[in-house]
């Protein structure tokens, strides 16, 4: 993998990741571009403990371009974009319009390919893998920013999820604060250990293994398999077999495996409803360990891929329980949704 660090015309930071170690990147940006102007806060909420970005810029960010305008593609004659070169690998930039910025952290996009029209199933493996080194590249160096307590690499795909633009793209957050989410998980795991003298991401795995019905695919070095407590009606968290805090932390033989197991998941993603039916949207979201955290290594790295489609055509929708008291109720048992994710392994 090569490297190449460059700015673009209002300062933010643009990265190219390229497969081959000869690649030449000179393509400058020469859109009059004003400098970004963020009203980007974090404010606590007293009565949860939690934080939430105040992020008004935001209103006036790039809505659903037809595709010849898209800001993510290769820039060509007469028409610029977020990406000055005509072909890239893999990219990544300052967002434009962060949701976190300054002493509030840091976002950036990150382009998984120049085709427009493909998305991350259609990747090759050679491809993942390189994504996967942007990935954590991009957490080694946003770890080191004074700071930043949490890298977060996620991608959110379909409209039902509120993408705003088609290109297929994912994004990391820098948090300032350890979020809401991972509190909760490092409770749990305080706890588990204090009550067993065990990790509790080992005991969970292990189970999910043992039980077997919920598995969905167990390679040599990873495992995703759809939780015994699924909130979303389609479901896979994918695990490591070896227990690792965060993606620097991961071994070749891990690295290498990853595309396999993660394309797989993904294609049958787009599978579980029926070959007439959409691309399924969903989130699939990195859970690292806090970079402060007293003791990373209990941590363990993984990914939790789900959907907002319950069946074809309807969406699950976060109603007045799950967004009003934080209790999901998931219609797709999970033996039924691993099932299905089973059952269209071998369908075209």
């Amino acid at each position: 993998m090569k490297k190449t660090t460059t700015r673009l015309a209002d300062g933010r930071e643009l990265i190219y990741y390229d497969a081959s170690d000869d690649t030449v990147r000179t393509a400058t940006d020469p859109r009059p571009l004003d400098p970004v102007a963020t009203a980007a806060e974090v404010r606590a909420d007293p009565l949860l403990g939690d934080a939430v970005a105040i992020a008004s810029h935001r209103q006036g960010r790039t809505y659903h371009p037809p595709a010849d305008e898209c800001p993510l593609c290769p820039s060509r004659e007469g028409r610029h974009t977020e990406i000055p070169a005509d072909a890239y690998d893999v990219a990544v930039f300052e967002n434009r319009f962060p949701s976190l910025a300054g002493d509030h952290g840091r976002c950036e996009v990150v382009c998984f390919t120049p085709d427009h029209d493909a998305s991350f199933a259609d990747l090759t493996e050679d491809q993942a893998a390189l994504v996967l080194d942007a990935w954590t590249d991009r957490t080694a160096d946003l770890s080191r920013r004074p700071g930043v307590a949490q890298v977060f690499c996620f991608e959110n795909r379909g409209a039902e999820i509120g993408v705003t633009l088609g290109h297929p793209h994912g994004q990391i957050y820098a948090y300032p604060f350890v979020t809401p989410r991972t509190e909760r998980m490092l409770a749990s795991l305080a706890a588990h250990r204090e009550a067993t003298g065990r990790n509790l991401f080992d005991d969970v795995v292990a189970r999910e293994r043992a039980d077997g019905r919920r598995v969905v695919l167990d390679g040599d070095h990873w495992v995703a398999f759809v939780p015994y407590a699924a909130h979303w009606p389609y479901e896979v968290h994918l695990y490591p077999r070896r227990r690792v805090p965060d993606l620097l932390a991961l071994d070749e033989p891990a690295r290498t495996e990853f595309p396999q197991i993660y394309l797989e998941v993904l294609r049958r993603f787009d599978r579980i409803f029926g070959p007439e039916a959409p691309p399924t949207p969903y989130i699939s979201a990195w859970h690292q360990a806090p970079v402060h955290a007293a003791d990373r290594s209990q941590f363990a790295l993984h990914l939790e891929l789900f959907t907002v489609r319950r069946t074809s055509g309807k969406l699950k929708f976060l109603a007045g329980s799950e967004s009003g008291m934080n209790v999901f109720i998931n219609d797709v048992p999970p033996e039924i949704a691993a099932d299905r994710l089973r059952e269209v392994a071998s369908k075209p």
